[in-house]
């Protein structure tokens, strides 16, 4: 998919970017398609495992607020860890005054959902749990899937995702948000989670074996998150190894009683999350969701969209 060149500002909010090979494969990758790169010293920054200081951290989102010209898209080179210890310090009412209206796009996924998640929570602005430096423009093999659903989730004002899955008929509309579901978990009684009545929640999460992956939704269940929610989409859960143990209880078997469980149904075979090919969500944004016993699909509006 071809677009215009953007302004490309890179964030560290996380992790130390250890591979720096593919960090700056992914910045010549996006330079050689035109896009204008900033901020990319981030990738050399670090502090412990942290991508720099928490103060050098909050101040690649902070300081959104008093840039003089705003960046088309601010990307987040990786996840890990450390976006946590920055909540409570995030100035939301200066971001919510800066960025509202603005045709900026907050892209990232993983640790970045506890970014996103507060933002919404505090602010109601939309980001994209969208792919990321390191692991999607960097990967050694781009995935072509990837870079398409990425421009079309950041340039269209409607766009439809339709992939095959085997649930019962659901038709719902609602906000769409979520994104990894450890972060999500994470901040469950927090002034930082959304309360989001009538959503369609999406999930996606790695290397966790499916009771860790229970044992969460257990948790979104017994605070009673799940109950206020239409549907729940379930993206890739990938990187577990199971064993004789398991008997047979895998994912899906988490799916079918967490619906059985929550009277909210499942709807499987998103492809979005860590895996290298994945679709861009709007996070805030509104959906209709669609799905019969073979098909899904989902038709998502009013996020702000940059030019194509």
């Amino acid at each position: 998919m071809v677009t215009h060149p953007h302004s490309i500002h890179l964030i560290a909010p996380s992790g130390f970017c250890h591979n720096s090979v593919a960090a700056l494969r992914g910045i010549e990758r996006l330079e050689a398609d035109g896009h204008q790169l900033t901020h990319t010293d981030v990738i050399q920054r670090r502090e412990q495992r942290f991508a720099g200081t928490d103060s050098q951290r909050l101040s690649d989102i902070n300081d959104l607020v008093h840039m003089e010209t705003l960046p088309d898209i601010v990307l987040a080179i990786r996840g890990g860890y450390g976006a946590s210890r920055l909540l409570e310090n995030i100035d939301y009412q200066g971001l919510a005054t800066r960025l509202r209206g603005q045709p900026v796009a907050l892209c990232g996924h993983s640790d970045f959902t506890a970014v996103q998640l507060a933002l919404l929570a505090q602010t109601g602005l939309c980001s994209f749990s969208a792919p990321m430096l390191v692991g999607n423009f960097g990967a050694e093999i781009l995935s072509t899937f990837t870079v398409q659903h990425f421009w079309q989730a950041l340039t269209s004002a409607e766009f439809t995702l339709q992939w095959n899955t085997s649930s019962h008929p659901v038709t719902a509309e609602g906000t769409l948000w979520g994104g990894n579901l450890a972060m999500i978990a994470s901040l469950v009684g927090t002034s930082w989670l959304p309360d989001i009545q009538g959503g369609i929640l999406v999930i996606e999460d790695v290397n966790e074996h499916p009771f860790r992956i229970e044992r969460l939704l257990f948790q979104l269940l017994y605070s009673g998150i799940l109950a206020k929610q239409k549907a729940v989409v379930v993206g890739s859960f990938t990187g577990s190894t199971l064993s004789d143990y398991d008997q047979g209880y895998d994912f899906n078997s988490v799916w079918r009683l967490l619906a059985q469980r929550s009277g909210v149904p499942f709807i499987t075979g998103l492809q979005f999350g860590h895996d290298q090919n994945t679709v861009t969500l709007p996070l805030g944004a509104q959906a209709t969701l669609h799905s019969n016993s073979n098909e899904a699909s989902l038709t998502i509006s009013g996020h702000p969209i940059l030019r194509p």
